[in-house]
């Protein structure tokens, strides 16, 4: 089996260095270097008889404390043929509903049910509709706003969804936020699907209810499990990423589970980890290069 070690940097930051790379080749046994991004992304091919442990031990230890990540894996199969993604803190940079609540002057109370419910402190469903029903009143022509104003794209999403899909590959949004979110934000990325909770409203204001059942972490798991199956494929050819409690179980079924910059619980859980990198090192990991692209 060979074994592949992928470095990846942010793009803002481009620290792969070639001296770098050298040395690393110096300290693990490496048949072949193959450069996906000068500066941001580089393969390193292990030779045969070098066991991932010992590869990943030894790797580590030279980019020490560098912003690098690094996902040693098969070279085989590497490239998937769906996408699952999470929605906030992942494909974009905020949590949708700590932005509603901050229309009624409750984002700080909001954000901190938010946080503990992605750490996996508290129950996901009960803090849905707890934090839910505190926006009770809203107007619900806000969103609308929210979005153009205050709601950022997380960097490389556009690249990521649209590269995977010129190369036959099916993107899904499973969020457990909002369709009001999802439906808007998935297409302004290029999503082929979005799921997520619906928000109940009345003569456009939210009723501070949410529709059963709540798109939690079995309903990500659902998911993957019913994209697998429409699409024909194994769900070991499913990427998956998120960055919260309720993502899990999607990201330890995926063959690529992504955690992207995620609360330390989930971090220390999944296989892959991107702590410095934005969502273009998801194509990286694999194999594509920049110039395999599409934006």
């Amino acid at each position: 089996m060979v074994l592949v070690a992928t470095l990846v940097a942010n793009p803002s930051n481009p620290v792969v260095t070639s001296e770098r790379v050298s040395k690393l080749s110096g300290a693990v046994a490496v048949e072949k270097i193959d450069w996906l991004n000068e500066g941001v992304a580089v393969d390193l091919y292990i030779a045969h008889h070098v066991g991932r442990q010992e590869a990943e031990t030894a790797i580590r230890a030279e980019i020490a404390n560098l912003p690098v990540d690094l996902v040693i894996q098969p070279q085989v199969c590497r490239r998937k043929k769906a996408l699952l993604a999470d929605m906030d803190s992942t494909m974009i940079g905020q949590e949708c509903i700590d932005e509603l609540a901050a229309e009624v002057g409750l984002k700080e109370k909001v954000a901190a049910i938010t946080a503990r419910a992605m750490n996996g402190e508290i129950e996901f469903e009960p803090a849905v509709r707890e934090r839910v029903a505190l926006l009770a009143g809203l107007d619900i022509g806000i969103v609308d706003e929210i979005i153009e104003k205050r709601i950022t794209l997380t960097p490389g999403g556009k690249e990521l969804v649209a590269t995977m899909q010129a190369n036959g590959g099916y993107t899904a949004l499973v969020s457990g936020g909002f369709t009001v979110f999802t439906s808007r934000i998935g297409a302004m990325i290029g999503f082929d699907e979005n799921r997520a909770n619906t928000l109940i409203e009345k003569n456009g204001k939210l009723t501070g209810q949410v529709a059963d059942p709540i798109l939690g972490r079995q309903a990500k798991i659902e998911a993957l499990h019913d994209v697998a199956k429409k699409r024909g494929i194994a769900e070991t050819e499913i990427m998956a990423v998120g960055d919260g409690a309720n993502d899990l179980g999607m990201l330890e079924l995926a063959g690529s589970g992504v955690a992207l910059h995620a609360k330390p619980t989930v971090a220390e859980k999944a296989d892959i980890r991107i702590d410095h990198g934005d969502l273009s090192a998801l194509l990286y990991i694999q194999g594509y290069r920049q110039e395999d692209f599409v934006r």
